[in-house]
């Protein structure tokens, strides 16, 4: 058993503990391959489909791993290639075409779009059933709202994460850098719905350093190498890097320096962090979109739609959650550690000022 990392503790000088996401992502695909046989053995089978409008090289290597992922788990895929001189209307019928089509359970559209191309019209054509990477607008906003919904899967896969290492969120103050609708605003959504005090940091953020040294969980997702140092960092505190930043090598980076290691309690790798978590998260999500139980299976509570042994509960359905060693407790300001993780305690309808004493004043920056 590992010894544990408390997120607000002192500088141990022994470096950050990785986070790892290769074995929860096998894990994940593992339920997968057993919810996809199932299926299968039902008689039908989850599909999903890939629109692309780009000759993008870096696109087609997403696209060719996500089609060999999904071979992998059993998934049937189809890549609808329009070309790089599409049309808005050609991409938009598409989408239309394909969500239309009962054979198919999750759609994506990949970018980059042709100039002139808009990804954020377009992405209202994808249904938000079958909308299984959180693009079209009516998901995020029904996320926003409590109801049921897809997740971007890099939002959800920083989740998963946590929770794979058991890291507690109720309580938790968590700080996002980064405002995006892929990343930033979805997972802050998340982190709310999981009792997390959230702050989210953008370009416009002043005294960026002072906010991001009051969390205790920090996630960089702002998509500029490096931007998170040493100094912006609360001595053991939990590190996650979202960024993906391409090196002159051919390689990535992330958005945290490595300086960080030595203040971090723990600190996801790029690559082989939050990234090989998020394709396992897509292709769970085109499961929940063929039984129904994404945003297709009505209206719920955002508490449940978001935790991730609600909403990945299906995908996962006879196959295997390994969940990491319980190495974090948070210590609460004011208060007695709590330990475990985030779902130790039961869920209540209404907690009033959220079920704790209130806690002392502080500056809250949102996205704007």
């Amino acid at each position: 058993m590992n010894a544990p990392v408390n997120p607000t503790g002192t500088e141990s000088g022994e470096g950050a503990r990785p986070l790892p996401g290769k074995a929860l992502a096998a894990s994940l695909r593992e339920g997968t391959r057993a919810a996809v046989e199932a299926a299968r053995k039902a008689g039908s089978a989850p599909k999903l489909a890939v629109v692309t409008a780009t000759d993008d090289e870096s696109s087609a290597w997403y696209v060719r791993s996500l089609v060999s992922a999904a071979e992998k788990s059993g998934l049937l895929h189809e890549v609808v290639h329009l070309g790089p001189k599409a049309s808005t209307e050609e991409v938009r019928d598409a989408l239309r075409g394909l969500g239309e089509d009962g054979s198919v359970h999750g759609v994506i559209l990949q970018t980059p779009l042709p100039p002139g191309v808009d990804a954020r019209a377009l992405a209202e054509a994808v249904p938000a059933a079958k909308d299984v990477d959180g693009a079209n607008p009516l998901s995020l906003g029904r996320l926003a709202a409590g109801l049921a919904a897809f997740a971007p899967a890099t939002a959800e896969a920083v989740i998963a994460l946590l929770d794979h290492y058991e890291v507690p969120l109720r309580g938790a103050r968590a700080v996002v850098v980064g405002r995006s609708t892929v990343v930033g605003k979805p997972l802050a959504h998340l982190l709310l719905a999981r009792d997390a005090t959230v702050t989210v940091c953008h370009s416009r953020t002043r005294d960026l350093v002072e906010v991001t040294r009051e969390a205790d969980i920090l996630i960089a997702a702002a998509g500029q190498p490096g931007l998170v140092t040493a100094e912006h960092v609360r001595p053991g505190a939990i590190v996650i890097d979202v960024g993906t930043n391409p090196t002159p090598d051919g390689g990535l980076t992330g958005d945290v320096d490595p300086g960080a290691t030595r203040v971090a309690g723990a600190l996801s790798p790029v690559p082989g962090g939050v990234g090989q978590v998020t394709t396992a998260v897509l292709l769970a999500h085109v499961v929940r979109a063929a039984q129904g139980t994404g945003i297709g299976g009505g209206p719920a509570g955002v508490r449940e739609a978001v935790h991730l042994r609600s909403s990945l509960g299906s995908a996962l359905r006879g196959g295997v959650f390994r969940r990491g060693p319980a190495m974090f407790h948070v210590k609460h300001r004011g208060g007695a550690k709590r330990r475990g993780g985030a779902t130790d305690e039961p869920r209540t309808a209404s907690r009033g000022a959220c079920g704790r004493a209130p806690e002392p004043p502080r500056r809250v920056v949102t996205c704007v």
